[in-house]
């Protein structure tokens, strides 16, 4: 249960130190671990909350040590997996993730009148703002679980500080991608003069095209993106809404959907709405997938992953979507601003996390909206500048990651060194405690 401990931080494996202490409860709940934390699964010591507004046992108190070895009363590959794929929600336990209205609604969704839409989706998020889990805006919860066995591990094993990989390249303290889903014919038309916005502030992006029903895809149109150092992802398959509907039917688009990223050079993909089931994944011939949200209370489908950092679902890499959708801000929440936004990047930045965005071409047309959006990107190359935000690209937040998985410190006596393919652009960090806190720190050069 240490390796997914080892895998998040690529720390050598003699500082992960973990064993289960059971027996675990019969069935799976919800508790804490410390006050950062809130897990779901099973535990030992107590029997977990069925709901997460209960008060929930908090589980740090029955860790324990011994010879430098820390028990924990949770298999902590469970709990991870539990929040990370969503096994917590009950549409993933009943195996419908999409209600009989919301269905009914993306199916007459193209003849309503967008004042019409705009109505009915806030009748149908109402009361968001009340859901206990995951925390909005952004739930922390696997990378506070982690951090906190970090330091669990430092003082359990008597140590001054543990090694690791630093999350992103050059020592980067922090990533953010932005993303466009192109939704409409009107939205393909805008897709030049969106490029030459991101191009003004030295930002690329990747458009995400739906391969049939909403619009032509021309490979002039897909050149165009790629010939301008943008990127190209495949956008669900008609964008009806019912791509996991039905898995035979999944299975006969995702064969579609696969020749369709063939064709055009896509190694990324992004379900319509933000529907997904991880467990079908599979079937999907990509290498990496943006279909999930950190805190889902503004998507149809509700839940989230519960973490600021990119994971692996089997062999395609999971880059979550961790701030708010532009039509949520403008069109649910009525905000137009980046006051949201720059909340959600402060909270993201303090787990040197991914920052990821998805902006619409069809939606920021208008005057207003494209306004506070070049506020946005102004913001974001103020944070690579100032802050050392590593601005990227979906694609290249992969390659980097799928790097780091395979990367591997080497101690030879009291030297360190990284080994593994992109290991020029990699850092040894340490982890170690300050008043009580988990610090980071920089290898000297």
């Amino acid at each position: 249960m240490s390796d997914c401990f080892a895998q998040y931080y690529r720390c050598p494996e003699r500082y992960s130190r973990f064993a289960m202490k059971g027996p675990l409860s019969e069935t799976s709940g919800y508790f804490r671990f410390g006050a950062d934390a809130r897990c779901y699964g099973q535990c030992s010591g107590q029997r977990p909350s069925n709901s997460p507004t209960e008060a929930l046992y908090d589980a740090f108190a029955d860790v324990s040590s011994e010879e430098g070895t820390t028990y924990l009363p949770f298999d902590l590959r469970q709990i991870v997996d539990s929040l990370r794929y969503e096994l917590y929600a009950n549409s993933w336990r009943n195996g419908n993730p999409v209600s009989a209205v919301v269905k009914m609604y993306y199916l007459i969704r193209p003849l309503l009148p967008v004042g019409v839409r705009k109505y009915l989706q806030r009748i149908h998020l109402k009361g968001w703002d009340k859901l206990p889990f995951p925390h909005w805006p952004v739930d922390r919860s696997v990378d506070n679980l982690f951090r906190q066995l970090l330091l669990i591990s430092l003082r359990s094993q008597g140590l001054g500080r543990i090694p690791f990989i630093w999350f992103w390249p050059e020592g980067a303290s922090g990533c953010a991608i932005m993303t466009h889903d192109v939704e409409t014919s009107t939205g393909v038309d805008f897709c030049s003069s969106l490029m030459d916005i991101d191009d003004s502030f030295g930002i690329k992006a990747s458009f995400q095209i739906i391969p049939e029903g909403r619009y032509e895809v021309t490979p002039e149109f897909v050149e165009s993106i790629w010939k301008r150092g943008f990127e190209v992802v495949v956008h669900d398959f008609n964008h009806d809404g019912h791509l996991f509907r039905d898995r035979q039917e999944f299975l006969e688009r995702a064969a579609k959907i696969n020749a369709f990223g063939e064709e055009c050079g896509a190694t990324g993909f992004r379900a319509a709405v933000l529907y997904r089931k991880q467990l079908w994944y599979d079937a999907l011939r990509f290498s990496y997938d943006m279909s999930v949200p950190n805190t889902a209370h503004l998507d149809p489908q509700r839940g989230g992953c519960c973490t600021v950092m990119p994971y692996f679902i089997g062999d395609i890499l999971e880059l979550p979507v961790t701030a708010t959708q532009d039509y949520s801000l403008f069109h649910i929440l009525q905000d137009y601003s980046i006051d949201l936004w720059r909340r959600q990047i402060d909270l993201i930045m303090e787990r040197h996390g991914l920052i990821s965005f998805i902006v619409h071409p069809d939606y920021i047309i208008g005057l207003r909206e494209r306004r506070i959006y070049e506020v946005l990107l102004a913001y974001l190359a103020q944070l690579r500048d100032e802050r050392n935000i590593w601005m990227a690209t979906p694609g290249e937040v992969n390659r980097w990651w799928r790097q780091r998985a395979k990367m591997e410190i080497v101690e030879d006596g009291e030297s360190l060194r990284i080994e593994g393919t992109g290991r020029e652009r990699a850092r040894i960090a340490y982890a170690s405690e300050q008043d009580g806190q988990l610090v980071f720190t920089f290898q000297t050069q």
